[in-house]
């Protein structure tokens, strides 16, 4: 499987996952609790320096970043067209930071920290008899996992259509990519049952 992690030496890889995903929380909660465009633009100049410090090449940035922009400017098109100017830029620059930082976070943190930091935060629901931490940490894990593969099977599926000259059609396109993310998630299943991961006792 892929991963969305990318090696480096940044300030952002060095500092704890603990702290980052902290950060992440209290900065998406500040974010709507703000309006101003200019506190908002402030965010999103940092959130784009963040970002940028990231050892990827600006080609692959925009290509990491290409599908949330695309569910991004849809939902921008739609507040402009029925709310205010002013609602729909601040709604755009919300979402524009939280994935900015979003992206940081999770190129600059593995998933096994990812699934320890999971863990330890569960570990209050799991002693109040309400869940298993380790299902919680493993469930983020794999999500998180899962976000490059969904990514890669679309592009496999849009590459075979034009291959054979087949117009891109929502059915035809989501049919596939669902069996495919089905079979992984199988696979990956497998996999975990084989190694007794959900039966071991966290």
């Amino acid at each position: 499987m892929k991963t969305l992690y990318v090696d480096g030496n940044t300030a952002l890889h060095r500092l704890s996952p603990r702290v980052k995903l902290a950060g992440l929380m209290l900065a998406s909660i500040l974010l709507f609790l703000t309006r101003s465009p200019l506190a908002l633009g402030t965010a999103l100049a940092l959130a784009i320096y963040l970002y940028a410090m990231l050892p990827l090449g600006f080609k692959v940035s925009l290509h990491r970043l290409r599908p949330v922009l695309w569910t991004i400017a849809v939902v921008a098109l739609f507040s402009f067209l029925v709310q205010s100017a002013e609602e729909a830029t601040v709604a755009l620059l919300r979402l524009s930071v939280l994935m900015l930082l979003a992206a940081s976070v999770t190129a600059t943190t593995t998933v096994s920290a990812f699934i320890e930091v999971a863990t330890e935060a569960a570990r209050p629901l799991e002693r109040m008899g309400l869940v298993n931490a380790a299902d919680i940490g493993l469930a983020i894990g794999l999500v998180i996992r899962f976000v490059p593969d969904i990514t890669g099977h679309y592009q496999s599926v849009r590459d075979a259509h034009l291959a054979r000259g087949i117009k891109l059609r929502p059915l035809t396109v989501v049919v596939p990519l669902i069996i495919l993310t089905l079979k992984s998630a199988d696979e990956v299943a497998g996999a975990i049952d084989a190694r007794g991961i959900r039966n071991q006792k966290a």
